[in-house]
């Protein structure tokens, strides 16, 4: 069945609505990895790829890619969004090389920024920005990873001699998994416990060097890290320091200082929340990985889809071939993945927006940042592993031959895995979101009036009633005997798709705040019943996330001009949310939110409907991510047209 309706994706306006608010800079990043081919280099040893990074790096600087982020007076635009985008196209070239980027510029270079002042900026970025300072970012301790607050590293005030003295106690408080700590790092920025007149002050960021000509400094100590799973580029390690004394100007102390006699000052009284700030001004991390593995998806889509259109496979009824994404099955392994992607474009240019936003002084306050917070850390932990799931999707749908190294797909997989522990285990992130959900719904109903309470109640009870009673279901199975087409007529509307999508968020946050209210304000039961609803928790966080991203899918359809291409990512978003709803049907049927004939109905929709309308376009939807040849530096799919067209010609001879 050809449901294409004669109507084509207007691969222009797309492709630009793609490339976002910072286009020109993602092109300009485009065009120098393939103009100075800086792509990972084949087949080298962890030593050569270490040393090609740097070099590259080196080549960025020089090309102007690197200084977005920064004041004028560097040679910079002050373009926060502008500097993540840089960033981000650089997985198309060498993941090593883009996070190196990262550790140097969104790292170590934006906590002297963010969390410095005048003195620091001044005296150690010039440094950074040219390179001359190559440095690291010394948070993750081996015995601590996710929970910065309890590292073990010291920072003590000697007011004798205005120092601070850095100390690592234990192996357990070593710095580890350090980007440029093995061998190239000359500075960190490190973070320890701020320790003055005898009293803890919770954790603080410090300027420390390591290195002078590449000799490490006295007190300070280094290990490799050595061969890794993937990102071989970088050369990750170990820190430690015994006794380093640092200048007390080294203190990054935008939020808070030590003065000459040791005693100690900050603009925010609350510690908790001081440290929180201090970690908030880094959320760029998590934005910019997710735009990062949404590039990645993007590379991996292109390969699989163009090879699914050439590759040919078993005979038909009519003695021909069949192109693989001519398959039903082929079509629901890459199409919906298609469709997650651009959900995930359009989720990340909201959520980059909101970055420039904050970090510029257009739209900085407490409320802005930790809703950035939030959306951040929801979308970096579903972003990151929708990647994995894509790639290796697009590996698999490739055959033996995108198991072959050549074609990029297993390199990129394999750089891929640690995205999803960056900046915090998956797990830990949306854990974040949970408990913002639950605070807010907590803030709702925390002194409702009368009428509030009320209505509440009411609703509670008529949805319990009619969900418990199996009345919604049945009345579902009514109205819709015998129609497929009736069936999934009622959530296939925007409007509808929206309700199951939040209800499911509301409903879920909801019961779980019921079950941890029997805790009352017994720290021990409320402790104990969280950890038994973590798991429930984690699941609501992740709908939450799938929610954002369904609704910046929508919102972008609204920008699009073009009829036919409306059309078309109108038949994506309701792809990307019926999948959401039959990935999910277990909860819509136990909760009656949905009747058996409705959830079955769901399946065929999207099998007979929108596969079909879809699979058409799947190319030109591939072709608006704007991928040159020489950036996706993959014959696959041209060889396999070559071949088929070469077995042709030998057949009719």
């Amino acid at each position: 069945m050809n449901l294409k309706e004669d109507i084509q994706l207007d691969v222009a306006e797309v492709g630009e609505k793609i490339l976002g608010r910072w286009a020109e800079i993602r092109r300009h990043t485009r065009s120098v990895i393939e103009d100075k081919e800086l792509f990972t280099p084949a087949g080298a040893s962890m030593e050569k790829h270490r040393e090609w990074a740097l070099k590259s790096l080196r080549t960025l600087v020089k090309e102007n890619a690197t200084q977005y982020g920064f004041p004028v007076e560097l040679g910079g635009q002050r373009n926060p969004g502008g500097s993540l985008s840089s960033f981000e196209e650089l997985i198309l070239g060498d993941a090593s090389l883009q996070i190196k980027f990262g550790v140097q510029w969104g790292l170590f270079g934006s906590a002297i920024l963010n969390l410095g002042t005048d003195y620091h900026h001044k005296t150690f970025l010039p440094g950074v920005t040219r390179l001359d300072t190559p440095g690291c970012f010394a948070m993750t301790e081996t015995g601590h990873g996710s929970d910065v607050a309890s590292i073990g590293t010291t920072a003590t005030y000697d007011p004798a001699t205005q120092e601070f003295v850095v100390n690592t106690p234990d192996r357990h408080s070593y710095k580890d998994y350090i980007g440029n700590a093995a061998l190239h790092g000359e500075a960190a920025v490190v973070f320890a416990q701020l320790y003055t007149e005898g009293e803890n002050q919770g954790v603080h960021a410090f300027y420390v060097p390591l290195r002078k000509r590449g000799k490490l400094l006295p007190g300070v100590g280094a290990e490799d890290d050595g061969l890794k799973g993937g990102l071989n580029g970088i050369d990750n390690g170990r820190l430690y320091f015994n006794q380093v004394r640092i200048p007390r100007a080294n203190l990054l102390n935008r939020y808070a200082d030590v003065e000459p006699d040791g005693t100690y000052t900050s603009s925010i009284e609350n510690k908790g929340r001081r440290f929180f700030t201090q970690l908030g001004a880094l959320v760029q991390g998590r934005v910019s990985l997710t735009g990062a593995v949404t590039n990645a998806q993007k590379l991996a889509l292109d390969i699989a889809v163009r090879y699914s259109l050439a590759r040919k496979q078993f005979h038909g009824s009519d003695g021909e071939e069949t192109t693989l994404l001519d398959y039903g099955r082929h079509q629901r392994r890459l199409i919906p993945l298609i469709a997650r992607t651009y959900a995930q474009i359009f989720t990340h240019q909201e959520m980059l927006n909101q970055y420039h936003a904050v970090f510029t002084g257009e739209n900085d306050t407490d409320e802005s940042r930790s809703d950035l917070e939030t959306v951040s850390a929801a979308a970096k932990a579903l972003s990151s592993w929708y990647s994995l799931n894509t790639v290796q999707e697009c590996r698999e749908a490739c055959g033996g031959q995108g198991f072959m190294a050549e074609h990029r797909l297993t390199g990129l997989r394999a750089d891929l895995d640690v995205y999803v522990t960056f900046e915090g285990d998956n797990n830990v992130m949306l854990q974040l979101v949970a408990k913002r959900l639950l605070g807010d719904y907590a803030k709702a109903f925390k002194s409702p009036d009368f009428g509030t309470l009320a209505q509440y109640v009411a609703g509670q009870f008529g949805e319990a009633t009619i969900n418990r009673g199996g009345l919604r279901g049945l009345a579902q199975n009514i109205v819709d005997f015998g129609s497929t087409a009736r069936s999934v007529g009622y959530v296939k509307d925007e409007e509808h798709q929206h309700q199951l999508l939040t209800d499911r968020v509301h409903t879920m946050v909801a019961n779980i705040a019921n079950k941890l209210k029997a805790a009352g304000s017994d720290k021990a039961k409320q402790a104990e019943l969280f950890n038994r609803h973590q798991n429930d928790l984690i699941k609501a966080a992740k709908a939450h996330a799938e929610l954002i991203m369904w609704e910046a899918f929508t919102s972008a359809l609204k920008t699009i001009k073009d009829a036919d291409s409306l059309k078309i990512l109108t038949w994506l978003r309701d792809l990307y949310g019926f999948t959401l709803l039959e990935d999910n049907l277990d909860w819509y049927l136990i909760n009656g939110r949905l009747s058996a004939a409705r959830a079955e109905a769901i399946t065929e929709y999207i099998d007979t409907r929108l596969l079909p309308r879809l699979k058409p376009h799947a190319e030109s939807l591939v072709d608006a991510f704007e991928l040159s040849p020489g950036l996706v530096r993959t014959t696959l799919a041209q060889d396999e047209a070559a071949r088929q067209a070469s077995r042709k010609n030998l057949v009719r001879n």
